[in-house]
């Protein structure tokens, strides 16, 4: 009998499971006429994103605080606003491969979805139909801390009910690999599918059949 080598899957969402759409020619500041770069730097300067991600402000706040933020470079509140709604109302692309992975991983481990998050993310998951994809997901703006806190790591461990060291997580920013680390699971820096294929095949290769979901 194939021992399986970790017990529970973690694994972030943006940057992994599902993709924004990249600046360019078409995105948003140039439709509007902004400075490239505009949205993002306002959006995810730290003094507004921190709090967003640890739930001191709900994800409706951290959006309006934004277009207040815009409306000098917008020229109106309106037109600051209407910016806000347009950027608010944007899509990700989902990489179905990873969540292909991560359904037939469910046949033999535990999966938890594990993003530094607004209050909007349960919502935006369901939207997509992601929603039942993971056994759990740890949202920090509902935990209070953000990755690459070791907090969110042993919070997520807890959740699965696994130790650390029977944990995988999985993460395409390199500080939050590099903790998962510090606090004993196994962690891979994610660029490609063909490295999340290599990382789960001694898991996958342990399901059987019968254990088809």
């Amino acid at each position: 009998m194939t021992v399986r080598p970790y017990d529970a899957v973690l694994c972030d969402i943006d940057g992994v499971l599902r993709h924004w759409p990249a600046p360019g020619p078409d995105d948003l500041d140039h439709a509007h006429g902004l400075p490239a770069g505009t949205l993002a730097e306002a959006a995810f300067a730290q003094s507004r994103l921190h709090p967003a991600i640890t739930g001191e402000v709900t994800d409706e706040e951290w959006r309006s605080a934004l277009a207040t933020d815009l409306v000098d470079v917008c020229g109106s509140t309106d037109r600051a606003r209407s910016i806000v709604a347009a950027w608010s109302d944007l899509m990700p692309r989902i990489d179905y491969e990873v969540v292909s992975l991560l359904t037939r991983v469910r046949e033999v481990a535990t999966v938890a979805l594990v993003s530094n998050a607004t209050t909007r993310l349960e919502s935006d998951l369901a939207r997509q139909g992601l929603d039942d994809l993971a056994d759990t997901v740890v949202n920090t703006s509902r935990i209070g801390v953000a990755k690459p806190d070791l907090r969110v790591y042993l919070i997520a461990a807890e959740r699965v009910g696994a130790p650390v060291h029977r944990c995988l997580f999985i993460d395409d920013t390199i500080a939050n690999v590099i903790a998962a680390r510090e606090v004993g699971m196994t962690a891979l820096h994610y660029r490609q599918i063909e490295d999340l294929q290599d990382a789960l095949s001694a898991l996958l290769a342990t399901a059987t059949p019968s254990r088809g979901r």
